[in-house]
């Protein structure tokens, strides 16, 4: 196992860079990664060096850089970069780029590095919204994430000229610390063929890096909750709980405490070490995260709260012998657990709330999650959009984070292990 002068793991890193403006952001990832003791050397495009040039990446890398496929052909540095890597980071990634990743096209040393490698591939997309709201674009992320590379970003905010929204590149400090967190298994898995003296020496690696919550106690609710009619039937949600049990995982891996209340979810695949409270009602869920709270430094509702519950239960099956061709039933409010935690939430004590709505409109959306946040006055709200075919038991998500002011802090995309470790990124940072 490599290791720096004060004996600790040093990681062998690729970072490849291409054709945007956003190039000049990866000299600070680049210069982190290497005050951080790693071995890192950069592949730029020849699109890259238009930007950045040739001697600014040698001087941060301390490594010679080149851009031609065949400078070091007696080495078959192509192959040979690849092999040696335990992780390869593209920042900025271009729609170009992600396409020929996608599609299996090597006309670069960058692309060539990263086809013969098997080490984990994390990408941070940079474009213009237009791009990186096109089909073609969102088809080739897709085909990515599927072979397992992590998507980081991209972020919403000022692009190039005066262009603002979504297809901003992530901050360096948080590609490099979500890239390593990946890595050591934080919301992916290592890919299978990644050697196991390679995930061996990345988890001493980032040890620190994984317990950034250490000792912080994190109570997460998640599935949904279902209000009976009669002992057989009760009115449910869709939710299948998966993005709370993947911020409780998250948290747990980060080193925080965990309490998962769980709203008719299984919860086999929970890890060890996290307090799992079944509950099966909305009243139930009041009463188990309210008293949770009380010892919490951060509550984080992502269950689906039913808003009413029948009057009457029944003791006994409905029949419709009895009820004839129509039924009615009256309705009564359930409580606002989100309003009420927010409400008597404790000086340095953080909630985040969730709502998932049907408005596909992305301005609409965005308005609806303002509107919410403000009347349930949580410090953060992540917003996402569900339907009929999406959003719903998906391993996928895609969420917007608005703060109290109803800015937009992050926009995440991705596996929901993912997505749970930028939310806890984005969110956590106002814990004392």
């Amino acid at each position: 196992m490599s290791k720096d002068a004060a004996g600790a793991p040093r990681l062998t890193i690729v970072v490849g860079v291409t054709g945007g403006i956003a190039a000049y952001k990866s000299v600070s990832l680049v210069r982190s990664l290497v005050l951080a003791g790693h071995d890192v050397h950069v592949v730029p495009t020849d699109a890259a060096l238009k930007f950045v040039g040739k001697p600014t990446w040698e001087a941060i890398s301390r490594n010679p850089v080149t851009a031609d496929l065949y400078d070091g052909v007696d080495e078959v540095r192509h192959v040979a970069l690849g092999q040696k890597a335990d992780l390869i980071i593209i920042a900025p990634a271009t729609a170009n780029t992600i396409a020929k990743l996608a599609h299996g096209i090597v006309d670069d040393l960058l692309t060539n590095t990263v086809l013969a490698s098997k080490a984990p591939v994390v990408i941070a997309p940079a474009m213009h919204t237009e791009m990186w709201q096109a089909p073609a674009t969102q088809a080739n992320v897709r085909t990515l994430r599927e072979r397992g590379v992590v998507v980081i970003g991209p972020a919403s905010g000022q692009l190039t000229g005066d262009d603002s929204g979504p297809g901003r590149m992530e901050e360096p400090e948080t590609i490099a610390h979500a890239a390593l967190k990946q890595l050591a298994g934080v919301g992916q898995a290592p890919q299978a063929s990644v050697t196991r003296a390679r995930r061996a020496r990345v988890e001493e690696a980032n040890d620190a890096a994984r317990l950034d919550l250490d000792g912080l106690r994190v109570v997460v609710t998640a599935g949904g909750t279902r209000e009976p009619f009669d002992p057989v039937r009760f009115m449910g949600n869709r939710s299948s709980g998966k993005q709370g049990m993947a911020i409780a995982a998250a948290a747990a891996a980060r080193g925080a405490n965990v309490t998962l209340i769980a709203a008719n979810i299984g919860t086999e695949a929970v890890p060890d070490g996290i307090a799992v409270e079944p509950v099966g009602t909305t009243l139930e869920l009041e009463k188990a995260v309210t008293d949770a709270a009380r010892e919490a430094d951060v509550v984080i509702m992502a269950a689906a709260v039913a808003d009413y519950r029948p009057a009457q239960v029944q003791q006994g099956k409905i029949k419709k012998e009895h009820t004839g061709d129509r039924l009615t039933v009256e309705f009564v409010v359930n409580p606002d657990i989100l309003a009420e935690l927010s409400a008597a939430r404790r000086e340095g004590q953080l909630v985040i709330g969730f709502a998932a709505e049907t408005e596909s409109d992305p301005a609409t959306l965005l308005e609806l999650g303002r509107s919410k946040i403000a009347r349930k006055g949580c410090d953060f709200l992540v917003v996402n959009n569900v339907g009929w075919n999406h959003g719903f038991a998906a391993d996928d998500n895609d969420v917007i984070v608005l703060n109290t002011s109803g800015d937009i802090v992050m926009e995440a995309s991705g596996t929901k292990l993912s997505v749970a470790d930028r939310i806890l990124d984005a969110t956590l940072s106002r814990v004392p």
